[in-house]
């Protein structure tokens, strides 16, 4: 007799994950659920707690989004403020001892796969990793997989591959399709533990080729479940309205209705934020038919649905909240009508409406000190509470100095007319005391000041009187014009390492001359560290490390309120002296090699197997009036965003949630910009690269052979000991040394953008600080996508060693090309005085027009230089710390004092100079 199977012992190909409980997917499942509010880009509150260390605080995100209803919780930690792998480890470590969250499954969710190993290491029970994808290839897939799998983790897969993101059907099932193949087939995962995410992107933009992106995902699902039916479907949902941000009632009718249709297609689970989703019944049926024409990509010839989504989400009460029609507000009185043009950035009508509030208010000072700091007090208050960005910011500046310049004819006549008054009376004229007087230099040396005048858009928002004295300013200048304007605080700026040593200079310069006014410190190379440790012991009246633009205005409402001014400089001294005793106590862990011991491990380069590339030319070929429309097809804009204060990754920041609408304003701005520049051909790209015979003459040194003449290039080395078989490397070991058989070479370049004065000073004029800023950032852009653009051509034509790469400009942002580009005063190369020998060699001013400032800051500012190695093992990596020892060598190679060498390195000296 056959002994019978009892069914209840069959494990049946469901998905199959756990937290501290079970959950099974099987197919009467409903959709699940993942929360999307603790990832540091999806939720503002999750992110601040992280970046504080709250984390225990930062628990109750993870417990509210249980509470709601997700069945799975998204963590991430990518972002640049953050260690990843710290954050991700210290946090999942919390959670597992939490039990009443601890009870759902976790998604690893990061962009890095460092953060995701973290995170599995961390986590009870079935977790899942979100994502690994085949952007890098095969190879990398496969052994990213077998990580996943090793510790049991079920894996979202990115449509993504070699080529790009999937954003058809088509390409959306092949992309998965292959996936699929090669985790079944050759890495063993079972196929109920994979999870597709075909891509979902935002519809209603405006583009046509995005109309049909929803359908795309839904027919893509479709498909996906028909050839792998044990898969599951998984993706963002909140980034199929991201047209739509700021209007959440209209963004949950977009997430439930899609959600029904993708659902019914086979979708299984999304990230979305459980707690905000309406019932598709219960849509009012007008706007559920708008958003499913728009969705479904019906009657949406010439974007006919989508604005017809568009017109009707204007009227659409956002819970709590009217949208306001365009124009109404012109029936408002005149102090709303400027207080509105003020916090929109609307300068249309703010000339009509100041002149009718000149006539209505008894002065002219009234209208500045009535309505418009009015409304300027709304826009600090909004911009200090994070409810509007910078360039939102600078553009309300621009409305302000509009207005402020109609009233400004009116208050000089009322003053003249006093004067003269008085002195008919034979009386003393007495003018008020006027605006708090703010000055602003970067300091001598440095060149670069778009911070700055970011800075003083800001302040003079807040009602300051700014005094900018522009870039490379010395010290006396500085210091005379702050007595002669009986200015209120100092503010200095820089961006080059050497400018951190002049703002020390300039702080012992205030003591000597008995200076009593405050001293903010700003720019990229400062820190608080160095201003509490090197500047704060040389000036006793009030020295503050300021971060950025936003924080500027509370410290500056700080410095010149007499109630608050002593407290908040004796909390600012106490903390500051506490940095500079723990810094002169810190205990540093002697971890390094003797320099002559680095040396020997260097990188070991199998020079036997290698066979230079031969240059099609050497010395140098310029480049003049290089098309900007080609140069543009490079640039990278991530930075700009930075410039412009608003973080996150390009393209994705334009439909962040918090973010979005103002990044893509200001994209908008600076494409229409660039056009206009490219058009009218405002500025001029100028170039040059050059090559020559390169060999290492000793483990630090190359000489270049320069028509005969020897140049000698001298290169800095790691000193940091490290793990065995990790070198220590310098750039000098890229080039063959000086017996090999073959000849190597090595390159360089430096690239310029001209022209930009007469346009600043345009917009100066027009009191425009928005396009005035958004003018220099697009000039740094346009430098950095020439640099990007003649490195690939110097690989591809001019020293041809990889004549067969193909990359789009994300592969060349992250850097997949063969051979690098390293420039001086940076981490890999981190001395400025080899730019002297690069420039002569490129052949100086008369080559490109830049010229090299005392501190070695080129000029004009947007221009970019470097070397070029072509060497296939070549790579980017940062010096460090080095000890005593490599810089004595260092200065004696180079022939210059120790002390001279070391002020230019002092911020990667290990010791104190």
């Amino acid at each position: 007799m056959v002994k019978k199977t009892k069914m209840s012992t069959i494990i049946k190909p469901y998905l199959r994950l756990s937290g501290l409980e079970p959950l099974i997917v099987r197919p009467e499942t409903n959709f699940i659920n993942v929360g999307e509010r603790t990832n540091v880009t999806g939720s503002k509150k999750f992110a601040r707690l992280i970046r504080e260390d709250k984390y225990e605080e930062a628990l109750s995100v993870a417990r509210q989004q249980v509470e709601s209803g997700a069945q799975v919780i998204d963590v991430n930690m990518d972002d640049a403020l953050l260690e990843g792998v710290s954050a991700m480890t210290t946090f999942l470590n919390l959670v597992q001892a939490e039990p009443d969250i601890a009870r759902i499954p976790i998604m690893i969710d990061s962009s890095k796969f460092e953060i995701i190993e973290a995170g599995l290491k961390c986590v009870q029970g079935k977790c899942i990793v979100n994502s690994i994808s085949m952007k890098e290839g095969e190879a990398k897939f496969i052994e990213q997989a077998f990580i996943c799998k090793s510790y049991g983790a079920s894996v979202v897969v990115m449509a993504f591959d070699e080529v790009g993101q999937a954003d058809t059907k088509a390409r959306k099932v092949e992309i998965c399709h292959r996936a699929y193949k090669i985790l079944t087939e050759q890495v063993g995962y079972d196929p109920q533990d994979i999870i597709f995410d075909p891509n979902i992107f935002a519809v209603a933009t405006g583009i046509e080729e995005h109309n049909n992106y929803a359908v795309d995902f839904i027919e893509a699902t479709r498909e996906i479940k028909r050839l792998m039916p044990l898969a599951k479907i998984s993706g963002g949902v909140s980034n199929v309205s991201f047209s739509f941000r700021g209007n959440d009632h209209v963004r949950e009718t977009i997430h439930s209705v899609f959600l029904y249709y993708a659902i019914k297609a086979g979708m299984d689970m999304g990230i979305v934020n459980a707690g905000q989703l309406v019932v598709y019944d219960e849509i009012e049926p007008k706007l559920r038919d708008l958003v499913e024409d728009v969705l479904l990509n019906r009657n949406n010839d010439n974007n006919e649905a989508t604005e017809a989504l568009i017109n009707f989400a204007e009227t659409v009460k956002a819970k709590g909240k009217v949208e306001v029609k365009d124009e109404a507000w012109r029936n408002e009185p005149v102090e709303k009508r400027m207080s509105h043009a003020l916090i929109n950035g609307i300068t249309d009508y703010i000339d009509v409406d100041t002149e009718e509030a000149r006539q209505k208010y008894p002065k002219p000072l009234d209208v500045i000190e009535g309505p418009l700091m009015d409304g300027m007090n709304i826009v600090g208050d909004l911009f200090g509470a994070g409810k509007m960005f910078l360039p939102q910011v600078v553009k309300s500046a621009r409305v302000m100095k509009k207005a402020v310049a109609v009233l400004t004819p009116y208050i000089e006549q009322e003053k003249e007319d006093r004067k003269q008054a008085h002195i008919a009376a034979g009386t003393v004229n007495q003018e008020a005391a006027g605006a708090a007087k703010i000055l602003l230099a970067t300091v001598k040396g440095d060149v670069h000041d778009i911070g700055k005048n970011i800075v003083g858009v800001v302040l003079g928002c807040n009602g300051y009187d700014i005094i900018d004295l522009g870039v490379m300013v010395p010290a006396d200048k500085i210091l005379s014009e702050a007595k002669k304007h009986n200015v209120d605080i100092i503010g200095l700026s820089g961006l080059i390492t050497p400018s951190l040593d002049e703002m020390v200079y300039i702080g012992r310069e205030m003591k000597r001359q008995n200076i009593d006014i405050p001293l903010l410190i700003g720019g990229a190379t400062t820190s608080r560290m160095h201003t509490a440790v090197k500047i704060a012991p040389e000036y006793d009246n009030g020295v503050v490390h300021v971060l950025d633009a936003s924080r500027s205005v509370t410290v500056a409402g700080s410095l010149l309120s007499k109630e608050q001014k002593p407290a908040f400089l004796s909390g600012i001294k106490a903390e500051y002296i506490k940095l500079k005793e723990d810094f002169g106590n810190k205990k540093v862990v002697k971890n390094y090699l003797k320099f002559g011991d680095a040396q020997l491990n260097g990188a070991d380069i199998k020079w036997d197997n290698f066979t230079p590339v031969i240059p099609t030319f050497t010395g140098t070929k310029i480049f003049k009036n290089y098309d900007l429309a080609e140069i543009a097809e490079y640039i990278d804009w991530q930075p700009f965003f930075i410039a412009w204060e608003l973080h996150g990754k390009f393209p994705q920041i334009l439909t962040d949630e918090v973010i979005g609408k103002e990044a893509t304003k200001l994209y908008n701005d600076a494409k229409a910009l660039l056009k206009k520049i490219i058009d009218e051909k405002w500025l001029s790209a100028v170039g040059v690269i050059g090559f020559w015979p390169a060999n290492r003459t000793a483990p630090d040194t190359i000489d270049l052979d320069n028509g005969g003449s020897t140049v000698q290039l001298e290169f800095l080395r790691q000193q940091i000991k490290k793990a065995p078989g990790q070198p220590n490397l310098s750039l000098a070991d890229f080039i063959a040394p000086a017996n090999f058989p073959k000849q190597d070479h090595l390159g360089a370049f430096s690239v310029t953008i001209e022209g930009i004065e007469p346009h600043i000073k345009k917009f100066e004029a027009a009191l425009d600080d928005y396009n005035k800023i958004t003018l220099q950032a697009l000039a740094d852009r346009l430098a950095e996508a020439f640099a990007e653009l003649l490195h690939a051509k110097t690989r591809k034509e001019y020293w041809g060693y990889a004549t067969d790469e193909h990359l789009s400009n994300e592969d060349l942002i992250q850097e997949k090309y063969l051979g690098i580009r390293p420039a001086p005063g940076y981490p890999a190369c981190p001395d400025h005085t080899e730019k002297y020998k690069l420039f002569d060699l490129l052949g100086g001013k008369e080559a490109t027009g830049i010229t090299l400032t005392e501190s070695l800051a080129m000029y004009p500012a947007s221009s970019v230089c470097g070397w070029y190695f072509a060497n296939p093992d070549s790579k980017y990596f940062g010096v460090g710390k080095i000890e005593k020892d490599q810089v004595v060598d260092y200065a004696t190679r180079k022939k210059m004092p120790l002390e001279e060498i070391e002020r230019w390195l002092r911020p990667v000296l290990e010791y104190d100079a």
